[in-house]
């Protein structure tokens, strides 16, 4: 008798375990955004079970980890998120798709752990997320004890839930890459010209109101054409996505960095005078004559034309004229440009014809 009470005992455990993991699955099928979707995982996991350590492994530098990093701005996923080296990652997996469960010789999984975080670990679950068919990352389940993760368990609703969290992944990741294409110049990854609009509008507003001045610098990528025309506009893309990326790398956070053209880019900086932005600038173009792009043993100079605008001097009534006024700046000194080469090519044409050169 005892033994079919057990049974049962056992039964209705199984159940309520069973019951735990559907509604954690019914909870995250209709999330579309990796902030909602990862920090209702987290939490509906550790309320149904008292895990106490949820956290989880994305491959570092594929398309996920790097739509994840430019769209989520989650405090609980920078703690509970670990972005690891393909190879490492893959070394500890292999090709295995299901839960891999452990309370011994855990060291090699150290790796997994979030950086910041100091886990006291008896055992542990790492179970694989794919996308696409593709292993991208695990969700991990880790607690002070050894037998709440031992290797001879049923794995069979772990597994499950990680093939739910995989297809929700799938839908996450396509609805994402939209929201990415709304606002971001598909190339070189900066703001597209609509967004860009509206945070001048925004900023030339806060400027006004709290008089704490306002730069906007307006870009021209030289000769693009030429390089187009010369090495192929596959190399032409290079060096826009060699100029946002410097661009990037050289600004604050938060400035605000947008390719509106072909050729053209748009530098809003918040806070600062003309001078500090004529001083941005030339850093820049110090940076870019030591450095040319380097691609297929091709050596690129990138040149840039500019024109700075600001409202620190209260003379522009709204964003469209400081986007103007930068505009005629830079058209000022495009035609600096050309006469100064102009002058040059005629010269040296000249000393050609007298035999000078």
């Amino acid at each position: 008798m005892s033994s079919i009470k057990n049974i049962l005992e056992t039964l209705k455990i199984n159940q309520e375990i069973a019951r735990k993991f559907f509604e954690i699955e019914s909870s995250i099928l209709s999330i579309l955004d990796f902030k909602g979707l990862f920090e209702e995982l987290l939490s509906k996991i550790k309320e149904k079970f008292g895990v106490p350590y949820v956290w989880f492994s994305v491959i570092d530098k594929s398309e996920i980890s790097d739509l994840i990093q430019t769209l989520t701005s989650s405090e609980i996923l920078k703690e509970r998120l670990n972005l690891v080296e393909r190879n490492a990652f893959l070394s500890l997996i292999a090709d295995n798709t299901k839960p891999i469960l452990a309370n011994e010789d855990l060291k090699p999984f150290y790796k997994l752990l979030p950086q910041k975080q100091k886990y006291l670990i008896r055992s542990r679950a790492v179970a694989p997320l794919t996308l696409d068919g593709e292993i991208i990352g695990s969700l991990n389940y880790a607690d002070h004890s050894e037998l709440r993760y031992r290797p001879n368990m049923e794995v069979e609703l772990l597994e499950q839930l990680a093939v739910k969290v995989s297809l929700c992944l799938s839908n996450v990741m396509a609805h994402e890459q939209l929201k990415v294409l709304a606002y971001k110049d598909p190339l070189t990854g900066l703001l597209n010209r609509r967004v860009m609009d509206d945070a001048l509008r925004r900023e030339f507003k806060r400027a006004e109101r709290h008089a704490t001045g306002l730069s906007l610098i307006f870009i021209d990528l030289d000769d693009l054409k030429t390089v187009n025309d010369r090495y192929g506009h596959n190399i032409g893309d290079h060096l826009l996505k060699y100029i946002a990326t410097h661009l990037k790398d050289m600004s604050r956070e938060s400035d605000i960095i947008a390719r509106v053209g072909g050729d053209e880019f748009v530098i809003i900086l918040p806070g600062t005078s003309s001078k500090k932005a004529h001083n941005f600038m030339k850093r820049l173009q110090k940076f870019l004559k030591k450095n040319p792009l380097n691609v297929r043993e091709i050596s690129i100079p990138a040149s840039l034309s500019f024109g700075i605008a600001t409202v620190e001097d209260n003379t522009t009534k709204d964003a469209e004229s400081l986007l103007k006024k930068a505009d005629a700046m830079l058209y000022q000194a495009k035609k600096l440009k050309w006469a100064r080469r102009s002058k040059n090519f005629a010269i040296e044409q000249k000393q050609e014809d007298a035999g000078q050169v």
